[in-house]
């Protein structure tokens, strides 16, 4: 395997498990992460013939690879569940109770303007203030199941 082909595979599978973790709607985007995987290979081999340090080059890559992939609004729904609900099930029950909210709660980000720095911003106690109520309202007329 040539060096080319090992750090595209590097750069997939970090891709890959940051989606499956924090952006599982864009986990099956095969077109997506392999676009992306090729960018930040190009990148740091790029940024190595440059004579960039090691820690210059995974930079440089990093940035490519993580672009626009710092705020999840998974995540944020994750983060509601387990402080506002972990009360009423189990511990194994929140991460698959988060799977099943986050296309309730999708409609409640398109109100915000999501950025990499908006979990900063004012506007992120408002967001999850509206997703805790989202996710009660359903939780009341729904029940856990």
């Amino acid at each position: 395997m040539d060096t080319q082909q090992k750090d595209l595979s590097y750069f997939r599978l970090r891709l890959q498990e940051l989606l499956n973790t924090s952006f599982p709607e864009k986990a099956h985007d095969q077109k997506f992460i392999e676009q992306r995987s090729l960018w930040a290979a190009n990148a740091y081999e790029g940024a190595f013939m440059a004579g960039n340090t090691i820690e210059q080059c995974s930079e440089i890559a990093n940035y490519i690879l993580f672009e626009n992939l710092h705020f999840s609004k998974f995540d944020t729904v994750f983060q509601v569940v387990c402080n506002e609900f972990d009360t009423i099930m189990a511990d194994e029950e929140l991460r698959p109770f988060t799977h099943k909210m986050f296309p309730v709660c999708e409609a409640v980000f398109s109100s915000y303007e999501l950025t990499d720095d908006f979990a900063y911003g004012y506007e992120f106690d408002l967001l999850y203030t509206e997703l805790t109520g989202t996710i009660a309202i359903w939780i009341e007329e729904n029940g856990l199941q």
